[in-house]
This record gives structure tokens, sequence and C-alpha cells, in this order.
């Protein structure tokens, strides 16, 4: 966490975001194909906190820009400013929005349940999204070709939902851990769209899976946090 020097100049572009009205000066730097930043704009939308959205394009190289990295040195989105206060990694991010803002709370208060939930959103920010991000697909093509990049990402997204059908298949409901949206589902429902629609996942292997997406998909907070009702959204 970092002290936020409130970039309003320079290459980023900054749209007005609301899911319902809030005071908060809450400023989301956010590309919109990014899944990590999905998950954060979705929790946002979910506790009814309104955000000034700014994009950074990632296409064009904007998270490298000295504006970005006093942000972020590690040059990724997203990225969240609270008044003087910055913090990045979606997982920082959303675990301290449910201490600041804690109504309509994404952690359940059971210490089983929270765990499973925080245990879920650890597998997919750190042995699954990682291991398919554009950055290093990119490096796996240069070096061993387009076909073994797609197989790398597959492989990879695969092995994760794997685990994730066996932990969840006896605690789900509608949701991941039982009939109310939480932390978990935050977290798998855009690694779920990502998955299906970018890296063609036949998700018919993990039903329970597919259950939890389903349930998610329909929300308005889900809707609107989608890639392309973006402002930024590039077709």
């Amino acid at each position: 966490m970092r002290e936020n020097p409130r970039a309003s100049s320079g290459t980023l572009s900054s749209t007005s975001s609301s899911s319902s009205s809030s005071s908060s000066k809450i400023v989301l730097y956010s590309y919109w194909q990014s899944s990590c930043s999905w998950r954060v704009r979705f929790a946002l939308n979910l506790k009814g906190l309104s955000y000034e959205y700014k994009a950074v394009n990632l296409a064009k190289g904007e998270q490298f820009t000295p504006e970005f990295e006093k942000l972020n040195p590690l040059h990724f989105v997203p990225v969240l400013g609270d008044g003087d206060l910055v913090v990045s990694d979606s997982y920082a991010i959303l675990l301290y929005l449910e201490e600041k803002y804690p109504e309509k709370a994404l952690l359940p208060a059971d210490p089983q349940l929270k765990a499973l939930n925080l245990q879920v959103a650890s597998i997919i920010s750190s042995s699954i999204q990682p291991l398919h991000m554009l950055s290093l697909l990119k490096r796996l093509e240069e070096k061993v070709g387009p076909e073994e990049r797609s197989l790398w990402a597959q492989f990879n997204i695969e092995k994760g939902f794997d685990a994730l059908e066996k932990l969840l298949k006896d605690n789900a409901g509608k949701y991941a851990t039982g009939e109310q949206i939480y932390l978990a589902d935050v977290f798998l429902a855009p690694q779920i769209a990502v998955a299906a629609k970018r890296f063609n996942i036949d998700m018919s292997k993990f039903p329970t899976l597919s259950m939890i997406y389903e349930s998610c998909k329909i929300l308005s907070e889900f809707q609107t946090s989608s890639p392309e009702t973006q402002p930024d959204a590039v077709w």
C-alpha cells in the first residue's frame, strides 16, 4: 500500500463508473480485458461502491509509463486508489475492500466457509491466472511457437479447474460455497468466462464450476463489470 499520487493527467483516460450512490473517492486503474481487473469491478458492483474508472491500455504499453509506475512498479493492473491510499494486486485489493467496506460482505462469518473462499481465491490468483498472463504467453510463443502456447494455457487452466471442481462439488449451492455470493464467486466467474471464450476450455468437464458460472452471469453486477461494457473496450 502506497500514497496515491492521484494521477489525473498524462496518458491514462478516466471515466466515472457507478453501481450505486457512494461518496467514496475510489479510483480503479483497469484494462477491459484483464480478468484480474474484472474481479475488482465485480466486487465493487456487489458492494454498491461507486468508482472512477481509469483505463490503462496494456496493448499500447501504458502500464510502463512513469505515471503508472508510481502506482505499481510491477506494471500490472488492477490498481485501486482510495483517498491517499494505493493498493495493487486484485487479491490484496479485495481484502482491503472487505475490511474498509464491510457492508455486503464477500467473506462469510463462518471460519470454515471463509477459509474455503480464501482457498479458491488463492488457487485462481496464484495457480491459474498467472500461468496464462499475456506477457508469459507471448514469451512462450517466441520460444516454442503458437501451438505450444495454447497447449500450455489450456493444460494449466484445466489442471486448476479440476482441483476447484473437486474442492467445491460437495460445498456448492447456487454459488461456490452455498446460497450466497462470496469471494470465491468473484474470482471464479471472470476466470471461467475468460477460460471458455479465450482459451476454448470445455466447461462440460466441470459441471460444478459451470453451475456456479451460470448463477453469476445473470447478475446485473456481473454483466456491468464484463469486459465488453467497459469504456475502453475495443472490438
